[in-house]
């Protein structure tokens, strides 16, 4: 039997190329903190440093095919290669020994960091079914972490193809330094959190 490819060919962006919201950044959102923080130097605006997202693959651990599979998938949305997490210690109770794969992960900076925002603000979001905002929970430390119940909401995931459904967890890290600094900062980048009745 033909063993399935799971490498992902990953496509390189045109040099000089600026991403829309990375642009927004700079020519508008820190104008925009400046005013609403009353910063005194441009230094003072928080900014996006990276986008981190994680896959827990339970099953991993009994097929390990299935961590390859899901690192393919992640590449295919973030447009990098995927790293394969493993096992920090032994769980008897849940079969895992050290050193088992358990999921898969990607750190995204710069141009891929802003390209993926703005699939997951543009077009990923927008998919979810009954979609009515996303929670504005922050870490107490400037960053905050969405998850989503199902992959799908991505374009590049055919169902067809891989029928197993699984949760991603997204973390966006900052350099702010409050809670509400961090809020005001993926608000302005298009973020759709939930609205308040006041």
């Amino acid at each position: 039997m033909a063993k399935k490819n799971t490498q992902v060919e990953v496509q390189a962006l045109p040099k000089g190329y600026v991403p829309t919201l990375k642009k927004a950044y700079k020519e508008e959102i820190v104008d925009k903190l400046m005013k609403q923080f009353g910063y005194t130097t441009v230094m003072q605006v928080p900014r996006l440093v990276k986008i981190s997202i994680n896959e827990g693959v339970g099953s991993g651990t009994q097929d390990k095919k299935v961590v390859e599979e899901s690192a393919a998938e992640l590449a295919l949305i973030t447009g990098q290669k995927a790293i394969i997490t493993t096992s920090r210690k032994d769980v008897s109770n849940f079969k895992l020994r050290k050193g088992m794969p358990i999921g898969t992960k990607v750190t995204l900076r710069d141009v891929k960091m802003y390209e993926f925002l703005e699939k997951l603000i543009r077009v990923a979001l927008p998919r979810i079914r009954d979609f009515n905002g996303i929670a504005e929970n922050m870490d107490g430390r400037g960053n905050y972490t969405l998850g989503l119940k199902e992959q799908i909401v991505f374009p590049e995931i055919d169902i067809d193809k891989n029928p197993r459904i699984h949760g991603l967890e997204i973390t966006f890290v900052t350099t702010a330094r409050t809670d509400e600094e961090c809020y005001a900062l993926l608000k302005e980048f298009g973020l759709p959190f939930k609205k308040h009745n006041n």
